[in-house]
């Protein structure tokens, strides 16, 4: 069973090592002592903690979609040329990145500041874990 460290624990929730010593005072994420007497956070209490405490921004498109994979953000950068595009959102911490067709970027309005709805909808998503 993995276990992290309070300061490994902080880096993958976004926050400072504080917070989660906070969260572990208050009762609100379980902590335990591991064998060298260091403050650890069971790994599988610490993805249910880390899914309880996900905040999405509302989807304001209204619309009914089979792809569950929806990320709400800013456009932050096109580049175009005559054909092509390139955008760039920022979805909370999340950086993506679509192709599509200059076309598409005049019709949707795709400017800097723009707020945009990344959709996902893929057969073909690679996991990989850490070495060791």
């Amino acid at each position: 069973m993995p276990q992290y460290r309070i300061s490994e624990a902080a880096g993958l929730l976004g926050v400072s090592d504080d917070t989660v010593r906070r969260w572990v005072d208050g009762g609100q994420l379980p902590a335990l002592r591991d064998a060298s007497g260091r403050l650890v956070v069971d790994g599988a209490a610490l993805a249910e903690f880390a899914r309880t405490q996900a905040r999405s921004t509302p989807d304001p498109s209204g619309v009914g979609r089979s792809a569950r994979n929806r990320l709400v953000g800013l456009v932050t950068e096109v580049i175009s040329d005559r054909v092509m595009s390139q955008v760039e959102l920022q979805c909370g911490p999340h950086r993506v990145v679509s192709l599509m067709s200059t076309e598409a970027v005049r019709e949707l309005g795709l400017v800097p500041g723009a707020l945009a709805v990344a959709v996902v909808k893929s057969t073909n998503v690679v996991v990989e874990t850490p070495e060791g």
